[in-house]
């Protein structure tokens, strides 16, 4: 490691140098804590007696090389600050953390070969491919009988196969950075290379995401690189003096209590920046989805503090060196903010993320299928509105854990009306959803309509799936989940402007949508209505002579809704619409959307305008 760059910011690999290494027997241990006065070592190896670290080639670095360690073993730093005051320290570059409330740090066999070399070298951002996210807490998917938690293997292997008969071809932890507090969800670390050990070992993890490569299901995780855990063990003024955080406390303290970096430090950058690439480098993520850039962006996450310049051109270095790294890997924004750029390359003043989540859409979406149908004719474009921006930056539509909590109500329970009209609504919502141009993000449970809100201490209620309409519900997410993954016109060119129209987004008295997704020579037709009435032979306006075939209706028997599948309530008539020269006309039930596959196309010549209905 180039200790300048270290110094200055620019290191992405600081893990090789700091922490607990291993070699032949031996273990090196390294620590920055410059404006400490002493520092200790006591582990396993040790007998748990003190060793003081010497002072290393560079400045503010303390070393000592410790024979006979082995894997596994504990150990804990003491440092005494220029005042004398001593706190007991785990390792910041620690790559494993004895089981919370403990805070012991141990040493780490990194040895693992991974056989997902396929995978790894076919591996691209998506930009043109479906990316169908699962967002899973490890801890609260599943519990065993008895109430604890499965292990990274077992995890694995219970999830692969659900993952691919949902459709899902990405899962995204949450933090699996160690945490002391559960209710944290591993949003507030102490160990920012350490993975928790609530689920087992480093190894167990690698093998987790290995299994989950040779599946060809990629793996994203939560990273966290705004603020970190108070507790004193941690980064807390780790040498007697703020050496992560703000010296000061209108910057210091975020609004979840805990301490924000301090990103305009050279060491903080290093350290954060290394975090990343560890899990990238060392277990094959294939993306990190950075939590709270808002945060970074503006003072404290307040426009009207201004623009944290320091902290954005960490960003924008960070990414930057992170793609040169990584090219295949994806860097994805939790920003809720309208900052330009944020998912424009570096080179062109951006911030360099290859998605931003659309907090927008979600907000926006939410909001209208909470709405009576009686208002919903004055929320109309409420619904359409994200097209208006959708080209400004690539975005994902997440609907995650944040929605699902804190007396939010889950999806399922935030749809309008009594029991019997959420289900209905919810498949034409994720119908939506599906076909709208973005990559897709489900927290867990979203899937077989999950009415509790998520307790990260509870598994899901699968006990769900015994009542029908839950069973429907779920097989009609699986089916269109699939649907998503297997037809390019869902997914190819998503951000190019001409493969999306809008066929009808002008019908506000009847909450009628219709528009096309086109790639791939491949077209797609949606109609959804959202209102609580039928429309009999509602008309769309469409631009060529369509044979189509119907993929999927929300209210097919089999899903639970009215409408058998042999039964032909659609039609395509040679007459002009709205400006456009042919008609599909289509009985639409309540709280319903449809999707239809074109199958030819005839352009007929019209001899005048009148005929072409223009």
């Amino acid at each position: 490691m180039d200790f300048q760059k270290f110094l200055t910011g620019d290191v992405f690999d600081a893990y090789e140098y700091f922490g607990a290494h291993l070699e032949k027997g031996k273990a090196a241990f390294r620590i920055y804590a410059p404006n400490a006065k002493k520092v200790e070592l006591q582990g396993d190896f040790s007998g748990w007696e003190f060793l003081e670290l010497k002072a290393g080639e560079h400045p503010g670095v303390f070393e000592y090389t410790v024979s006979d360690v082995q894997a596994g073993m504990y150990y804990k730093y003491r440092i005494t600050d220029a005042h004398d005051r001593s706190v007991m320290h785990c390792d910041p570059y620690g790559m494993l953390m004895e089981l919370r409330p403990g805070f012991a740090s141990r040493v780490v066999d990194r040895n693992y070969h991974f056989d997902d070399l396929k995978w790894m070298t076919n591996r691209d951002k998506n930009y043109n491919r479906p990316m169908n996210i699962y967002e899973i807490h490890a801890g609260s998917w599943r519990k065993k009988e008895d109430g604890s938690w499965y292990d990274y293997e077992e995890l694995a292997e219970a999830l692969i196969p659900y993952l691919k008969e949902m459709g899902y071809n990405y899962i995204e932890f949450l933090p699996l950075s160690e945490h002391p507090a559960d209710c944290s969800w591993g949003y507030q670390n102490t160990g920012f290379f350490a993975p928790t050990s609530r689920y087992g070992s480093p190894a167990q993890l690698k093998k987790l995401v290995d299994a989950c490569h040779q599946n060809g299901i990629g793996v994203i995780m939560d990273f966290v690189p705004i603020h970190f855990a108070t507790d004193d063990y941690g980064l807390l003024q780790f040498d007697g003096t703020p050496l992560y955080e703000f010296p000061h406390p209108d910057t210091a303290y975020s609004e979840w209590g805990t301490m924000n970096f301090m990103h305009s430090r050279g060491e903080v950058r290093s350290f954060l920046q290394s975090a990343a690439d560890y899990w990238l480098t060392e277990f094959h993520f294939d993306g990190i989805r950075m939590d709270a850039i808002s945060r970074a962006i503006y003072w404290n996450g307040d426009p009207a503090r201004g623009v944290n310049e320091r902290a954005v051109e960490f960003l924008r270095n960070m990414n930057a060196g992170l793609h040169k790294r990584h090219p295949s890997a994806m860097l994805i924004a939790e920003d809720s903010t309208d900052f330009p750029k944020v998912t424009a390359p570096t080179e062109y003043d951006g911030l360099g993320f290859d998605y931003k989540w659309d907090m927008g859409f979600m907000n926006d979406t939410l909001r209208f299928f909470q709405t009576a149908p009686v208002y919903r004719p004055y929320d109309y474009h409420k619904l359409s509105f994200s097209m208006m921006y959708f080209y400004s930056d690539l975005f994902l539509l997440p609907f995650s854990h944040d929605e699902v909590v804190h007396g939010k109500a889950t999806i399922l329970q935030k749809m309008w009306g009594d029991y019997e009209f959420k289900f209905p609504q919810a498949k034409a919502f994720y119908t939506y959803v599906y076909t709208h141009p973005g990559k897709k993000l489900n927290f867990m449970g979203n899937e077989f309509g999950q009415f509790r809100e998520w307790d990260e201490n509870r598994e899901q209620d699968w006990n769900l799936l015994e009542y029908p309409v839950h069973d429907a519900f779920h097989h009609f997410y699986a089916k269109l989940s699939n649907l998503y993954l297997t037809e390019p016109a869902l997914y190819d060119g998503e951000y190019n402007q001409n493969c999306f129209e809008w066929l009808e987004v002008d019908a506000s008295d009847y909450v009628t949508y219709a528009y096309e997704r086109r790639a791939s020579k491949e077209t797609i037709v949606v109609v959804m209505n959202l209102s609580d009435q039928f429309w009999k032979d509602f008309q769309v306006g469409i631009p060529m002579l369509y044979e189509l075939e119907e993929l999927l209706h929300t209210d097919w028997e089999c899903y639970g809704g009215n409408t058998k599948k042999t039964d032909l309530t659609w039609r395509v008539a040679d007459e002009p619409c709205k400006k456009r020269p042919h008609t599909l006309l289509v009985d639409l039930p309540p709280f319903c959307a449809r999707i239809f596959k074109v199958i030819k196309a005839k352009e007929v010549i019209r001899r005048n305008a009148k005929e072409a209905g223009l």
